[in-house]
């Protein structure tokens, strides 16, 4: 049998150490990749509700019969969204002229704002406006 040296191998401590150094690296490592993952649903959520309000806001531009300063609204279904979301949307006159030609008035801002829940507490939402030519209306 051989005589070993003192100078060869690893002694437990060091061991230890480097064991305890790899358990802190892997640990930050996991913590950062799942901010990472939750980022990107929060994201993918944000996505999915602006597109949702782009349609939302084409398919009521292109209304006639929106009412005029009544808010209007509904809920998504869950599938599109993934989450319990909705909008509410409201039309008002914005830019009243004189003397415009046929059967417009001037100008109306329409608002629309999508909703969804984060979690089970936290309500995100945000707004989108456009404007469309006013047709003339009836005065009461």
């Amino acid at each position: 049998m051989r005589a070993r040296r003192a100078g060869s191998g690893f002694t437990l401590l060091e061991l230890l150490v480097a064991v305890t150094i790899m358990a802190v690296a892997v640990g930050t490592l996991l913590s950062a990749l799942a901010t990472s993952v939750r980022n990107a649903s929060r994201l993918t959520e944000s996505d999915r509700a602006a597109i949702l309000a782009r349609r939302t806001m084409n398919r009521l531009l292109l209304d006639p019969n929106l009412p005029v300063l009544q808010p209007v609204g509904a809920r998504f279904d869950r599938a599109e969204l993934g989450v319990e979301a909705g909008w509410q949307a409201r039309l008002e006159p914005f830019l009243p002229m004189r003397g415009l030609p046929g059967n417009l008035a001037g100008v109306d801002r329409l608002v629309v704002e999508v909703w969804w829940m984060q979690g089970n507490t936290t309500r995100r939402s945000f707004a989108l406006e456009s404007y469309r030519a006013a047709p003339r209306r009836q005065v009461p």
